[in-house]
């Protein structure tokens, strides 16, 4: 008996764990595996295999049974998950439903989710932009949050590292607020957004309109036919799954790179329920797992343990992993984790109509979405009443008309010929929100999920900065399109938008020079613990106005590369 003990403890120790599969897991996963590192990945979903699990990726509209829409029966039972913008009858079973993974919110909040293998790397809109020392330096300056430990020289070269593998297109734009990158070629404005852009640049001192960076794979280079994966054939069907492997995945790009190592062993239906931490060695020594099918705990262990389970899990985790020696949480010394959370505002658009340019038309997608502004206000010095900035997405387009009236082969031949109409243009506001000790999350003492894990309370709101930053935007943008001669500019803050839709939750356990005030180190590197990284969302000290992935994928290779040359000194 003794023997077969021994055999199952050996069976269920690696050199590493990684908790979570996502953007930020699965390079956890790359980057351990490809170190020569024994590594289980953790995913508390189902499996879902690159080019096999992707069911409607080739559908056509008329396949679907309800034409892509979700069913009333089905938004009435998921009235949260069914405001996401990507909800629909082509990529519903890739998001969480509302009543099989509860939680408690004390403040509205909508918490999108995707449990399976890739996360919520399906889903993501794909947007790429670089920080830069304006956005690290933004704590330091206005004292909101704590300072940053890093800044853009420590995380640049690591950028470009992940950059090259993940496949990202733009332009080399010279905008020191929004720094170039290793770029394939950047998918072009049309008419109106270059129109616009060139506007804009005549008129407006450090204001820009430029192509939308994002991962897709514009024109492959090497390495990306060694993942497997093809030029994006710009169908933007992305979030069915793309067989193509044209946009950046977990699904189809680290998770096979990492299989294909040999040293990985990915473990889906396994809801981390903590950390397990030994008294006596001072460190992490392992995971304990709930089998979402059988229900059994299992414990796995390892030297290193990276915790990606996305920002709200992640504190989930953390907080649940309690010990004598952390009684509040793993690493919780300061008893800051789970608050300072912050997100994205989504929360105001700006749209309009554009005459002339009837000339033109706009021939097949784009990927990149059109146009992005980067941020403006406060960059190199506070100008505004509000703190911090936004960016904003842009978008032109040409109306179409098509007549359905009539039966037989007049309705044919005026179905085949829609009539163009004029051009629209639109805009989404991207801003900052400032970490704050009432935006948190906790766990619930009583009440607990069908794996007896606490149920997560959120509380997360707006507040007054929030509400500048909101009407700023409306007025800067409005003028930005009057001045370019646009009309009907229509302005509009979406009513009853709770945070969460934007999909952005950051902090909770954030990084930062002092333990007494963070829960990280410079490295991602839990302050009191470590041997246990975080280096998905929950790691983040301020949220800027970026798309984060891309920081969460370059936060994790830099962690990855200090936590391996760690072990080999013999430090970890």
């Amino acid at each position: 008996m003794a023997n077969l003990n021994i055999d199952s403890v050996k069976e269920r120790t690696f050199d590493a764990i990684v908790i979570g599969s996502g953007i930020s897991g699965g390079w956890a996963a790359k980057e351990l595996t490809g170190k020569g590192l024994k590594t289980l990945v953790l995913e508390r979903g189902r499996d879902v295999k690159h080019n096999i699990d992707y069911p409607t990726t080739n559908m056509y509209p008329w396949e679907f049974k309800h034409r892509n829409e979700i069913p009333l029966a089905v938004r009435e039972e998921n009235p949260i998950v069914s405001r996401c913008y990507a909800f629909h009858e082509d990529a519903a079973h890739f998001f969480v439903k509302d009543k099989e993974h509860p939680y408690i919110q004390e403040k509205p909040f909508d918490w999108i989710r995707g449990y399976q293998v890739g996360g919520k790397s399906l889903l993501w809109a794909r947007q790429t932009q670089r920080w830069s020392d304006f956005d690290f330096e933004g704590p330091a300056r206005d004292g909101f949050a704590v300072d940053w430990p890093i800044r853009y020289a420590d995380i640049a070269p690591w950028y470009s590292y992940v950059e090259k593998f993940a496949g990202i297109s733009g332009n080399k734009d010279g905008i020191a607020e929004l720094p170039d990158g290793e770029f394939l070629p950047g998918f072009p404005l049309n008419t109106v957004e270059k129109y616009f852009s060139d506007h804009v640049k005549k008129t407006y001192n450090n204001r820009h309109v430029i192509s939308a960076r994002c991962a897709h794979l514009s024109k492959p280079e090497p390495i990306h036919f060694e993942q497997g994966r093809v030029q994006c054939q710009n169908r933007v069907l992305c979030q069915r799954g793309c067989p193509f492997g044209g946009y950046f995945s977990s699904n189809a790009s680290t998770i096979p790179w990492a299989m294909k190592s040999g040293n990985m062993t990915l473990r889906p239906f396994s809801v981390v329920q903590s950390i397990i931490y030994d008294e006596n060695k001072g460190k992490a020594t392992g995971v304990r797992v709930i089998d979402t099918n059988t229900k059994e705990v299992i414990e796995y262990y390892a030297r290193i343990i990276f915790v990606n389970a996305a920002a709200l899990n992640t504190n989930m985790i953390l907080l649940n992993s309690t010990s004598n020696r952390f009684p509040n949480g793993l690493g919780n010394d300061s008893e800051v984790l789970g608050k300072y959370v912050a997100f994205h505002l989504y929360t105001a658009t700006v749209n309009a109509d554009v005459e002339g340019f009837t000339e033109f038309k706009t021939e097949g997608r784009n990927p990149a979405g059109g146009g992005y502004i980067p941020r403006f206000r406060n960059v190199q010095k506070q100008e505004t009443d509000f703190l911090r900035g936004y960016a904003a997405g842009l978008g032109a387009y040409r109306s179409t008309h098509t007549d359905s009236s009539g039966v037989g082969s007049k309705l044919k031949n005026s179905l085949g010929s829609p009539e163009l109409g004029g051009w629209g243009v639109g805009s989404h506001m991207m801003g900052e929100t400032i970490p704050k000790e009432s935006n948190y999350v906790k766990l619930d003492k009583d009440q607990k999920d069908e794996w007896g894990m606490p149920l997560l309370r959120i509380s997360v709101d707006y507040d007054d900065n929030d509400h500048k930053m909101t009407n700023d935007y409306l007025e800067q943008v409005g003028e930005m399109f009057e001045t370019a001669g646009f009309k009907n500019i229509r302005k509009e803050i979406t009513k009853g938008k709770a945070p969460g839709l934007d999909i952005h939750e950051m902090g909770g356990a954030r990084m930062g020079h002092d333990p007494k005030t963070s829960i990280l180190n410079k490295w991602n590197q839990v302050h009191t613990c470590s041997n246990v990284f975080v280096t998905d969302g929950a790691c983040m000290t301020s949220t800027a106005c970026q798309n984060p992935s891309l920081t969460y994928m370059a936060f994790t290779a830099r962690s990855v590369d200090y936590a391996v040359n760690e072990m080999k000194k013999g430090n970890l």
